[in-house]
């Protein structure tokens, strides 16, 4: 699902791109370490749903902000969901990544169905962290992080 928000997005400029994911799922985890590791453009922002910036961009989606099934992508005051977000990472990243959008060809329908049985069942078949996974140094700059406020 793509949803277009009209105000523009907190602590985000029109021409970024972020990434919001589950930050307690091992599985989501792991996914926001392939991003990073795969986008050596540097053009993709993350944030985990469960901080400060991830629930003011949920907010500011009309999303949900305690109950939280979906990778998130905002990008150009577009929010893209579900297969569609899954899309619109793998389209930015390096060959032979972004070839996997091939797989649009699938139905929607049934792409998204995949997606939620696999989002609903996550902590039971990859497990949970008992706390947000902090990213590491080398990893840090690559969060999305409130501008700091002024004195």
């Amino acid at each position: 699902m793509i949803m277009e928000v009209k105000a523009p997005a907190p602590y985000v400029n029109p021409e970024d791109t972020v990434v919001l994911f589950d930050g307690t799922c091992k599985l989501c985890n792991g996914w926001a370490r392939f991003v990073i590791q795969h986008d050596r453009a540097h053009r993709i922002q993350l944030a985990a749903v469960q901080s400060p910036e991830g629930q003011a961009l949920l907010r500011w989606a009309g999303l949900p902000q305690d109950k939280f099934n979906t990778i998130v992508l905002v990008s150009n005051n577009k929010v893209y969901i579900r297969s569609e977000a899954m899309f619109e990472i793998l389209g930015r990243l390096g060959a032979p990544w972004r070839w996997l959008v091939l797989a649009r060809v699938v139905p929607k329908a049934l792409r998204d169905w995949m997606y939620n049985k696999i989002a609903l069942n996550r902590y039971r078949l990859f497990g949970r962290y008992d706390a947000i996974r902090l990213p590491t140094a080398d990893h840090d700059r690559r969060f999305l992080k409130a501008a700091p406020s002024r004195p």
